[in-house]
């Protein structure tokens, strides 16, 4: 089987959906639909308001697989139908989209992409007993279900994964950390790093936070890093704010190393942002653009003649979900016409059997925990773009 064939055209693929949409409809979980002849797969996530770089990406990266497998022959055979919707990171938006979806018939879903909308929408898919796999929400409560799984770390994941690497690579031995204790996702890293820097013998000279409602100013927090002595930053936060913390660290005269996890991609595209004010920044990612492996260039090259610029690594997560889906579905040998619970406790089973290579690590597996089993990959950003860094 080829996994990374060249996308079929955008306008085939729209053409083959809208020829599908009559197929299928929402269905009970228990009750399977002898007449379908598609798989009809969701997707969620934010495509509009603060964090929509995530969800688009995640959006493109699923629509560049599906068209991929469909022109390939699709799944065990059958054609694969894709509707995505917004949730503008919202839990209650989120839910509300997951019941969209399930009323269109959805069979699975690629989602939700954020921690605390996922954490939501996992109790109705438990409750349905519908298969999930998320690309991107790395809280540990998001997956809590035996049927869902995630591609992505988990929060406590990127935050002991971080300390490792900073203790191993011998980067600082005094760390500050900035972290939003308004937020699941930050809170989460910052805890687990924490602990296990206190075991790895880092001193946390400062733990500062803010919260959403204080995400502008970072002067206070900045100073006390700076008098604290850090000779390192640890940032388990979105790219947003740390655009905001590099620039106000840089006038208050503070520059020391730093360190942050998977939020951070997006950060060299950010409006108005000078990217040279990230110059030396490391971060945790599964994915880079620049790497050089056949497989990510093909994949950089068609992403960017499908929707005209480089993908993040949430698309390259979304990406590999869609094959991890089609390997696990053929290895249970399920198909459209099962019930959607059906399908989750084959799925369930087919997901701790199967390895795969994808853009976002070699050799992944998952356990019965949902947890995926694979290496982390740390960038710095040099010259403008992100180079993977070999740990010594």
């Amino acid at each position: 089987m080829k996994m990374w064939k060249k996308a079929a055209s955008l306008a085939l693929a729209s053409a083959m959906v809208f020829s599908l949409a009559a197929c299928g409809g929402g269905s009970d979980s228990s009750e399977g639909n002898a007449e379908a002849t598609t798989f009809k797969i969701g997707g969620i996530g934010p495509i509009t308001g603060d964090t929509a770089i995530y969800g688009t990406a995640v959006q493109n990266g699923i629509q560049l697989a599906v068209d991929e497998i469909n022109a390939d022959g699709g799944i065990n055979g059958y054609q694969i139908e894709y509707k995505f919707e917004d949730d503008q990171s919202d839990s209650e938006k989120s839910v509300n989209a997951y019941n969209t979806l399930k009323d269109w018939g959805m069979q699975m879903l690629v989602g939700t992409v954020t921690s605390t909308p996922c954490t939501a929408v996992v109790e109705e898919t438990h409750a349905d007993n519908m298969f999930q796999l998320t690309p991107s929400a790395t809280a540990v409560d998001s997956i809590q279900y035996d049927n869902a799984f995630r591609m992505c770390f988990s929060d406590p994941s990127q935050g002991t994964v971080s300390a490792d690497y900073i203790s191993d690579n011998g980067l600082a031995s005094k760390v500050a950390i900035i972290y939003d204790s308004s937020d699941t996702y930050s809170q989460g890293i910052y805890q687990s790093f924490a602990t296990e820097a206190e075991a790895r013998g880092l001193e946390i000279v400062a733990a500062e936070a803010f919260t959403a409602d204080s995400s502008t100013d970072f002067s206070v927090q900045i100073q006390k890093a700076k008098d604290a002595g850090a000779e390192l930053v640890f940032l388990p936060i979105y790219y947003q704010e740390a655009s905001l913390i590099l620039a106000q660290a840089d006038r208050a005269g503070f520059a020391p190393k730093w360190f942050g996890v998977d939020g951070m991609d997006g950060l060299l595209d950010v409006e108005g942002f000078d990217a040279s004010l990230a110059e030396g920044l490391m971060f945790l990612t599964p994915f880079t653009p620049d790497a050089e492996d056949e497989a990510t260039q093909t994949f950089v090259a068609d992403y960017e003649e499908a929707f005209g610029s480089t993908p993040i690594q949430f698309a390259a997560d979304a990406y590999d979900c869609m094959y991890v889906i089609k390997m696990a579905a053929e290895k249970a040998e399920i198909d459209p016409t099962m019930s959607v619970s059906d399908v989750c406790e084959a799925m369930k089973t087919a997901m701790t059997e199967i390895t795969i290579d994808g853009l976002t690590g070699k050799q992944i597996s998952w356990g019965e925990d949902g947890e995926p089993s694979k290496q982390p990959t740390v960038v710095v950003v040099e010259g403008g773009a992100y180079k993977v860094l070999q740990a010594e």
